[in-house]
């Protein structure tokens, strides 16, 4: 007799399914086992990277007439949300490769570009990540101070990039292929494939001693004249603005799908562990308090998590156009998350406090998503300007 599947919000085709089974084995099998000692010593683990990339997943977005998995942004949910489950900071190398490069790369570059950079990447033989905070510009994206000049058949780098997400693949290495964002006017900022070996590019300060995320490498790089040849522009000067725009809103999608999984797995936790645990000679499921945090963090949880996959559902790739949601989501899941591995803490007590827990991990690494990728504070103020203009509609 031939098994029926059912899909739903979360997962929606045969295709997201297969997905979904996929991963999460991969993540039994090969991240679990591996998440707490890279997270105790700050280490990015590059073969368990290249294992993702003969998967298939680190250019699960590219058409498959480029190397690609041609899947959708409910997909790019899927796999960060399992990901994210066991080893929240290789969840998030794997966005900064994934989506942060790839998918931003793929959306605008020209076939020559494609053709040189994209199998590459695909496969996990070279790292990506792009490069835009600097040391006094965040969220103020055109207060970057970064600077191309173009000279003959170059464009001359100059400036530096600071918390870059696979920046360094150790504490010696960079990583191999950067998207940098710099200003070529007083008001154009324009991007730029630079790849380590360049002339004028090295790397800076590996960021150590993170509270969370630690099994990512954060780093600082500096570009000194560095030397890019005027064919790893994408697109033409001034266009990284609309670049931005695009990618953003999936970044913001896939960290809102970290918090999620983040959120997941502290509650299997508690209700593990309230399962187990015995007070006063009973379950301390059985006590009104854990009841509360066990309770509120579900409902939280499924509410952060339809509202993902909702908007998941409604995203085009290809361009731009759901800013409201994509920051609403990062905004509503990111402080979820934080509460709930809040609670998970609460509940074990003491034996949360220690990194074998699981629950320790979750718990460091959430904070990060109500900064990176945009802060808190910038969704509020993107979402209010946009929901107050004239002629938004709500329903």
């Amino acid at each position: 007799m031939m098994k029926t599947v059912s899909f739903d919000l979360f997962t929606p085709t045969q295709e997201h399914s297969i997905l979904r089974d996929t991963v999460r084995d991969f993540v039994r099998n090969e991240v679990e086992p591996q998440a707490l000692e890279h997270d105790i010593k700050e280490k990015f683990n590059l073969d368990l990277f290249r294992k993702v990339g003969d998967l298939g997943l680190l250019g699960l977005t590219v058409p498959q007439e480029y190397g690609g998995a041609g899947m959708d942004a409910v997909a790019s949910v899927i796999v960060h949300e399992e990901l994210a489950s066991s080893d929240p900071g290789f969840a998030l190398a794997y966005l900064a490769h994934s989506v942060l490069f790839v998918n931003n790369f793929y959306q605008n570059s020209n076939d020559f570009q494609r053709n040189k950079y994209l199998s590459k990447v695909i496969s996990g033989q070279w790292i990506g990540a792009m490069c835009m905070t600097e040391p006094d510009a965040g969220t103020d994206v055109m207060s970057m101070k970064t600077k191309a000049e173009k000279k003959g058949d170059f464009y001359y780098i100059t400036g530096r990039k600071t918390y870059i997400t696979n920046g360094a693949i150790d504490s010696n290495t960079p990583g191999d292929v950067f998207l940098v964002y710099a200003k070529t006017g007083e008001k154009e900022i324009s991007t730029f494939v630079v790849e380590k070996g360049f002339e004028g590019f090295s790397l800076g300060q590996v960021l150590k001693n993170k509270t969370g995320m630690r099994s990512s490498i954060t780093a600082e790089l500096v570009f000194d004249n560095c030397k890019v040849p005027s064919e790893n522009i994408l697109g033409k000067e001034g266009d990284s603005l609309i670049h931005m725009m695009k990618n953003l809103e999936v970044e913001r999608l896939t960290l809102a799908a970290i918090s999620t999984g983040i959120a997941a797995r502290c509650i299997e936790i508690m209700i593990d562990y309230s399962n187990n645990r015995y007070a006063f000679g009973k379950p301390i499921r059985e006590f009104g308090q854990i009841q509360r945090y066990i309770a509120d963090s579900y409902s939280k949880y499924m509410a952060a998590r339809s509202y993902l996959y909702y908007v998941a559902s409604k995203i085009d790739l290809n361009k731009p156009g759901h800013r409201v949601d994509t920051d609403g989501v990062k905004l509503f899941a990111s402080t979820v998350a934080k509460e709930i591995a809040d609670n998970a803490m609460q509940v074990l007590g003491g034996y949360g406090y220690f990194a074998e827990a699981v629950v320790d991990r979750m718990w460091r690494s959430a904070k990060l998503i109500e900064i990176g990728g945009g802060t808190i504070e910038a969704h509020q103020k993107n979402m209010t300007k946009d929901l107050t203009r004239y002629g938004y509609k709500i329903r």
